[in-house]
């Protein structure tokens, strides 16, 4: 990737945004990273430490995200509180971690002349409409404080690119999984939660029947959509779905997982459906494919496999 200025990632000690600081580390970009660390960790970039530059810091701290700022020419905005039903119990920690947040780094973008702002979206957006698979030109029915608030950060980017000439792009994630992805809340991806709790030899609990579905999507995909995602003209202004392109039932996840785990006589635990969760996510990746070239190249099973390598030396596991 050719820039004349840094690469920020904000939020990049956390899950994906530390996949999307060592690739960037890896075509050859400087790199400077700001997180607080309030849900990150240093060691998700201990590989690359010593080849970007870390600043500790919110984004609410307008002074140290100005100097942040300085001389960046392309951000990727990673930083968040990713969870539904934490949103629905902390609403107002959501929306200034997401809506604020975002808000002030466009701001901030804007008058440091930042060229572009890849910002990390989310398919919770489309709430829970029948209309399958998901398109980006269907009408938003977010179901949770998450949702709305990162659906008021994908217009904010819009009208930061029509008003301010700000070049912004929003990628809408579709439940993403791999390797660094934190198990260690109840707020996690149920991809995490279920391989913590199988090698660790407790129950998995499945919120709900289980017959829910949903489209999972290796973190590596999400990482080469942002990196086409910097370089593409057409997607300027533009809202993508980002995902695998294939619906998977919760239990069918599981079941997968205790195959590859060998613990196949473990049982699930059942508890009431959450708040705000959708009931089954599918995306059409037609527009991520047109405008981006995007195709994804590592599937569920791959992707699975690739992260219990991964978690067997992780320290999350006891």
């Amino acid at each position: 990737m050719a820039l004349s200025g840094i690469a920020l990632v904000t939020g990049g000690a956390g899950f994906i945004g530390s996949h999307i600081a060592a690739a960037l580390v890896g075509e050859g970009a400087r790199v400077r990273i700001i997180d607080d660390l309030s849900t990150g960790h240093r060691e998700n970039i201990g590989e690359i430490g010593g080849q970007v530059d870390f600043v500790q810091a919110s984004l609410s701290d307008g002074r140290k995200l100005v100097s942040a700022l300085e001389d960046v020419e392309l951000v990727f905005h990673e930083a968040a509180i990713p969870s539904v039903p934490r949103s629905v119990e902390k609403p107002v920690e959501t929306h200034e971690a997401s809506v604020n947040a975002t808000f002030s780094l466009l701001l901030a973008a804007r008058d440091k002349r930042v060229r572009r702002v890849i910002y990390a979206a989310s398919s919770s957006a489309y709430g829970d409409q029948a209309e399958s698979p998901k398109r980006e030109d269907m009408r938003p029915d977010p179901l949770s404080p998450y949702a709305v608030a990162k659906l008021v950060g994908e217009y904010y980017c819009q009208v930061f690119s029509r008003v301010y000439e700000l070049e912004t792009v929003s990628l809408r994630y579709f439940n993403v999984f791999g390797p660094r992805q934190d198990p260690s809340s109840q707020y996690s991806g149920v991809v995490s939660r279920f391989i913590s709790a199988l090698f660790n030899g407790e129950p998995p609990v499945i919120y709900g029947d289980g017959d829910q579905s949903r489209d999972f999507t290796y973190v590596s995909n999400v990482v080469d959509a942002n990196l086409r995602a910097a370089e593409s003209v057409a997607a300027v202004g533009r809202v993508i779905n980002i995902a695998n392109g294939r619906s998977v039932k919760i239990n069918h996840v599981l079941e997968l997982l205790k195959e590859l785990t060998g613990r196949t006589g473990v049982k699930a635990e059942h508890a009431p459906p959450r708040t705000g969760d959708v009931r089954d996510s599918l995306a059409d990746l037609t527009v991520a494919r047109s405008l981006l070239g995007y195709n994804p190249s590592v599937g569920l099973e791959d992707g699975m496999r690739l992260t219990l390598d991964w978690w067997k030396s992780s320290r999350y596991r006891v």
